[in-house]
């Protein structure tokens, strides 16, 4: 990181830059605390879920039902996972497994009717918190938002791989 001084202007914007990074590092912790402090709902409070369940949960709860490849390619993760975390969740009654209509051979995953109430109970506060802090912007700006939040994810990817 640079230090204040009169190259910057030179350099293109680099304390800018730099700027922004320190704020978002001072900011991260707080937001990750603030997060980790949305109470699981009583209901789910058993199962031990971990953020791996929570991304499975909201893709579920906010797309619908899904084959275990539609999970697979949403989280990105070999379909193997996907069936190891819903065979666990199925176990526990957080899911439920049905036949394809279309294809009997497939199942479909959805969250069982009885669990619903929580898992929406649970993921609403930080949706909530987006739709607040998303509204504002433009579509163009929250796909900016969005993708920057990507390549944020990807480098500290390429960091912990190297």
């Amino acid at each position: 990181m640079s230090r204040h001084g009169a190259h910057d202007v030179v350099e293109g914007g680099e304390r800018e830059v730099d700027d922004a990074v320190r704020a978002l590092l001072l900011l991260m912790p707080r937001m990750v605390g603030r997060v980790k402090k949305i109470p699981v709902p009583e209901a789910l409070q058993s199962f031990a879920l971990a953020p791996r369940h929570l991304s499975l949960l909201s893709y579920l709860l906010f797309d619908g039902p899904m084959t275990v490849n539609e999970l697979a390619a949403r989280l990105q993760v070999a379909p193997t996972t996907v069936s190891l975390l819903v065979g666990d969740l199925s176990r526990k009654g957080i899911l439920q497994r049905r036949e394809d209509e279309a294809d009997r051979r497939r199942r479909i995953i959805g969250i069982a009717a009885d669990q619903q109430p929580a898992i929406t109970a649970w993921l609403a506060p930080g949706a909530a918190a987006w739709r607040k802090a998303l509204a504002p912007l433009t579509p163009d700006q929250r796909q900016l938002f969005v993708d920057t939040l990507l390549a944020y994810e990807a480098a500290v990817g390429d960091a912990d791989q190297g």
